[in-house]
């Protein structure tokens, strides 16, 4: 193999201590680098005496802060306005979702459409060799091509966000934190003096600056998705009046406004505009159903068709612990996963995602729960 630092790198850059550190990872590692920031929502478009949220990523804040590490590691520096591609690929997936009655993942959209395709291929058009961030998470080569690992920090693995990358992309990708803990990324920030050693992790969907997602939703949105409706029981009882469907999501218990209880959000019918509840123990599903799925090992793609998975692990969100699983493709090409011990609040929309031990297999999204 050749050396792999003499190589050009693109390094996503986002005003994040993470992405900072990445690049100034890689120039240590002596590759020639080039700093990238996509400028995917501007809050200058918005009320002026309101700025964006501290710890929100795509402010303007952000590009200047990314251009001070750029500058001060003397690495060129572009910002490429992909803000109408945004809009459409994920702030009007994030919407229609939620009008649907799922529970969309934005963070997973934007990596599958914006950083992993749209940006890679702007990177390779400007002669890089690869395309790197600041995800913790790992890639490696062996003999049946590559494979994508958990990173090494486990509370801050990223893996789960990246299920919908192929074996093109992960060849021409770079994780120089994959190695790192947060810990160790944060101290090697402040010794080389980054501007982004200190500063807050963005925690919130990055496009929403108002006080909560369903405000945002109710902005663009407007009386279609506020319209109140029943909220009833199982067995067709009404129990109340809610507020929009948007507003809600399988698992919630609170903010539902009713007196007895306690109730949590069992299901969301839009065609008939009704909220539908129940008790906790009813929440619980032994299986799901996922449509959309992206193998990352073939092998794995070619033992769930022939004979199922057996023996690997589930995560249903991001801060789910995972679960024991065996999976099947089913023959109009969904994917049945079955749970060995049932698991709380499976929600449409959300992404499932595949691993034996380390290993992302792959992953899809979840179309509905199976008791």
């Amino acid at each position: 193999m050749s050396d792999l630092s003499k190589n050009r790198v693109a390094v996503a850059m986002s005003g994040g201590v993470d992405s900072s550190t990445a690049l100034a990872v890689l120039k240590e590692q002596g590759y020639e680098c080039v700093g990238l920031t996509m400028q995917l929502w501007d809050y200058s478009k918005g009320d002026m005496d309101s700025p964006a949220r501290e710890g929100s990523c795509c402010s303007l804040d952000d590009v200047r802060d990314t251009r001070c590490v750029a500058d001060g590691l003397d690495v060129p520096f572009y910002v490429l306005n992909m803000e109408k591609a945004f809009s459409r690929e994920v702030v009007d997936y994030f919407v229609k979702d939620y009008m649907s009655g799922r529970t969309p993942n934005p963070c997973v959209k934007c990596n599958q459409l914006l950083k992993f395709d749209a940006l890679l291929k702007k990177a390779l058009s400007l002669e890089a060799d690869f395309l790197a961030t600041g995800h913790y998470a790992r890639i490696v080569r062996d003999g049946h091509g590559y494979k994508l690992l958990k990173g090494l920090d486990k509370d801050k693995d990223q893996s789960y966000f990246l299920f919908t990358m192929t074996q093109a992309q992960l060849a021409r990708t770079l994780f120089p934190l994959g190695e790192m803990t947060k810990r160790q990324v944060r101290a090697k920030a402040k010794a080389l003096g980054l501007k982004s050693s200190d500063k807050e992790e963005s925690q919130e969907i990055c496009f929403i600056d108002e006080p909560s997602y369903a405000d945002f939703l109710a902005s663009v949105g407007g009386d279609k998705l506020s319209r109140p409706g029943d909220i009833v029981s199982c067995d067709g009882a009404v129990l109340g009046l809610h507020k929009g469907l948007f507003r809600y999501t399988i698992g919630q218990r609170k903010g539902l406004g009713l007196s007895s209880g306690p109730y949590y959000v069992l299901a969301i019918d839009t065609a008939t505009n009704k909220l539908i509840v129940g008790r906790e123990q009813e929440l619980y599903s032994t299986g799901l159903v996922a449509d959309n799925v992206n193998w990352i090992d073939d092998h794995a793609a070619l033992e769930a068709v022939s004979s199922g998975l057996e023996n690997v692990s589930v995560k249903i969100r991001y801060r789910h612990e995972g679960a024991d699983a065996s999976i099947r493709v089913l023959p109009d090409g969904l994917v049945h996963v079955r749970l060995k011990t049932a698991q709380k609040a499976v929600t449409p929309g959300q992404a499932v995602v595949f691993y034996r031990d380390e290993v992302v297999l792959g992953g899809g999204w979840i179309e509905r729960a199976v008791s």
